[in-house]
């Protein structure tokens, strides 16, 4: 009897053991091809069969992207059943070649079986308004900025942008309020109707005394008119240029070395003026100059005088502002943009934090 309940018992635990669903899927992969950006979404049909003796259930499905939508059979499907997984790819503004994967969590083992999509789409031809997103009168231009980036000292820059005559008039294309340091003109100064053309930008580092990021408002003049209400902006990131030092000099350089770059006022009244000082120390071998310091609003008037200021080799000074409250709220954090001849921290940024109390102010 015993040995009746054993056989019993291996022969209820080997039906057990094999009594499970078991997926099998018509794909692993599937290829779109080469297909347009404005066909729009393309959809594949996984077809999944259940080979098991358990009903399959595909718990969920996760996309390897947002691009990317899974669709699938909800309910269980019974053995010997098919079900489908559906992958559908939004092509919308991405072109080029893609490869994503979609992620299928079900009840059978292993439990997670990956699909794979891809393609290649090719970009639709963009619109003129696309191409152009800034419309002045007759004309439209790439943008409202141009963009230097990084400008060394001892440079001058040149950049350029299009710009397209969408008018049945030649339209005259100039400049106004630009500052000396920038030269702007447009080639050919008179677009005819449809046609394109280059607005060239020079900018010379060597006659703005400024440093860091700075732009310059500019206003456009077309067929002689000036339209006050619309700005062109120029902006630079003005840089030194250390390139061309030795390992030598490198070695023999000012190091500048705040004592912290960061002052909390802790609680402020409204409406007060409250000094700020952030000591430093050169802990370099030759003399470390302040090329330039600026805050980022004029709350913090900044004390100019050690700017352009020859601190010797271990000798400390300090960079004094004044921040005035006003009618701030809260916490406010406000930043001093310190810029150096030290090459590797040539910009430093310091923070000045305080809580504002208006309530405070009034009494």
């Amino acid at each position: 009897m015993k040995r009746l309940i054993l056989f019993l018992t291996f022969v209820v635990c080997g039906v057990m053991m094999v009594a499970q669903p078991v997926m099998k899927v018509s794909a692993s992969e599937h290829d779109f091809g080469k297909f347009k950006e404005e066909a729009g979404r393309q959809k594949f049909d996984f077809v999944v069969m259940n080979t098991g003796n358990q009903p399959l259930v595909i718990q969920n499905i996760v996309a390897s992207c947002g691009c990317t939508t899974p669709d699938w059979t909800k309910g269980p499907i019974p053995p010997r059943g098919s079900g489908m997984i559906t992958a559908i790819y939004d092509p919308a503004n991405r072109p080029g070649q893609f490869n994503k994967t979609l992620s299928v969590y079900t009840n059978t083992k292993p439990e997670i079986t990956v699909l794979v999509i891809k393609g290649e789409v090719v970009p639709r031809e963009k619109t003129v308004e696309e191409l152009f997103t800034f419309p002045v009168g007759p004309l439209r231009f790439e943008s409202n900025h141009l963009a230097f980036t990084n400008v060394k000292k001892n440079e001058k820059k040149i950049r350029v942008m299009q710009v397209i005559n969408v008018s049945k008039e030649p339209a005259t294309i100039e400049f106004d309020n630009v500052p000396a340091h920038l030269t702007l003109k447009a080639n050919p100064g008179t677009l005819k109707p449809g046609q394109k053309g280059i607005i060239e930008g020079t900018f010379d580092a060597n006659k703005n005394q400024s440093w860091g990021n700075v732009t310059d408002i500019v206003k456009l003049k077309i067929n002689g008119k000036v339209d006050e209400k619309v700005y062109y902006a120029v902006s630079a990131n003005l840089v030194e240029d250390f390139s061309g030092l030795s390992k030598e000099a490198l070695a023999n350089a000012p190091v500048f070395k705040p004592e912290s770059t960061t002052r909390d006022l802790g609680k402020i009244p409204g409406s007060s003026a409250n000094d700020v000082e952030f000591r430093f120390r050169n802990e370099g071998k030759s003399d470390l100059i302040i090329r330039y310091v600026r805050a980022t609003c004029g709350c913090t008037a900044v004390q100019q005088g050690v700017q352009g200021e020859g601190i010797k080799p271990g000798q400390s000074s300090s960079i004094k502002a004044v921040f005035n409250s006003g009618s701030y709220k809260g916490k406010v954090t406000k930043a001093i943009y310190v810029y150096t001849n030290d090459p590797k921290n040539s910009e430093v940024v310091l923070m000045l934090n305080a809580d504002v109390d208006q309530e405070t102010a009034k009494k």
